[in-house]
């Protein structure tokens, strides 16, 4: 057997659905509990389902890699996938034309309240510490899902999708890659750089950004909803890399950390520009049809960030952490 080792331990389970993929991944089978009645956005669902993609990127410790194309698993894993996109598609869609959603992004309001704005303005550093220990879920593996819709792309919208992940992937230098920079940010930090070490910690809401783009990348059906996550990530992203630069400066937590946001600073004003010219541009040149599709992509990608800030906010107002167990206790 194709046994992984260099992967991130199995977490505990957070509910009947995460414990049955575990024990798939364990091979100890265990009856399906109903996935209709799961809350779509939940710890429990969200981890399923987490689990589940992993399988795509670096797998687990003692997990056998041949699972990645085990029926059952798929078969699950396409029930959670009804079960979050069917709620997605529900609460997040909001009908309009391309121009306009892509308009919107490029709006920054007057007086933000976001995430990026209180740490800039009065965030403390065990604050951007969570902060980043929920995002390296993300951050970690920021461009990898990016990456599938490569194949399904042509002409003018593949060159310019390529030309932002040769960016993202640190235009041809390890030492570049993006993630590796969010790695030496971590490190700032004092946070473990280990990929998936804080699966633990992390809340349902990161979760859910983290399936959002493998969602989209795994499926050639949802290539727009791809490309509008895409832009979504870029467009917004020069702005708020702003103030988190700006938020890691005045806290002083390190050249890394604070190099990680600078850098996207310039390099996303100019992503931003490629993905809306070329990418977009290009896709809707060749297939028309997907418009609504890539507003979706914005849409679901807006709905669940909103989701993931309210949670931060609301926990760090309390004066209480936003992580599901101690940065200590998480085990990678």
């Amino acid at each position: 057997m194709p046994i992984d080792f260099t992967g991130p331990t199995l977490p505990p389970a957070r509910g009947p659905l995460s414990e049955t993929v575990l024990g798939l991944l364990r091979g100890a089978p265990r009856a399906l509990p109903p996935v209709e009645e799961a809350d779509p956005y939940g710890d429990d669902l969200q981890l399923a389902l987490y689990l589940c993609y992993e399988l795509h990127y670096r797998g687990f410790a003692g997990v056998d890699s041949a699972l990645e194309w085990d029926p059952d698993l798929l078969r699950l894993r396409a029930l959670l996938e009804d079960r979050f996109l069917t709620a997605l598609r529900t609460d997040a869609t909001r009908v309009r034309g391309v121009d306009e959603a892509v308009g919107e992004l490029l709006v920054e309001p007057v007086n933000g309240t976001g995430v990026s704005h209180r740490l800039r303005e009065k965030g403390e550093l065990w604050q951007l510490r969570e902060y980043a220990a929920q995002r390296s879920l993300y951050h970690l593996k920021e461009a990898d899902p990016h990456a599938w819709v490569l194949p399904r792309l042509w002409g003018r919208a593949k060159a310019g999708m390529a030309a932002v992940e040769f960016d993202e992937f640190g235009g041809g230098r390890g030492e570049r890659v993006h993630a590796k920079l969010f790695a030496d940010l971590m490190a700032d930090l004092g946070l473990n750089t280990e990929y998936g070490h804080y699966l633990d910690a992390g809340c349902a809401q990161v979760l859910a950004t983290v399936n959002l783009m493998s969602l989209f990348g795994l499926h050639r059906a949802l290539r727009g909803a791809l490309v509008g996550h895409f832009a979504a990530v870029e467009i917004t992203s020069s702005p708020g890399s702003r103030r988190l630069a700006e938020a890691m400066a005045r806290t002083g937590a390190g050249p890394a950390a604070e190099h990680f946001y600078s850098e996207h600073v310039e390099a996303d004003a100019v992503h931003e520009q490629v993905v809306r010219h070329d990418v977009i541009a290009g896709l809707l040149e060749e297939e028309p049809h997907l418009a609504p599709d890539v507003v979706f992509g914005i849409d679901a990608t807006g709905f669940l960030e909103d989701r993931l800030g309210e949670h931060l906010l609301a926990s760090w107002e309390a004066g209480r952490s936003s992580l599901r167990v101690p940065l200590e206790e998480a085990r990678g």
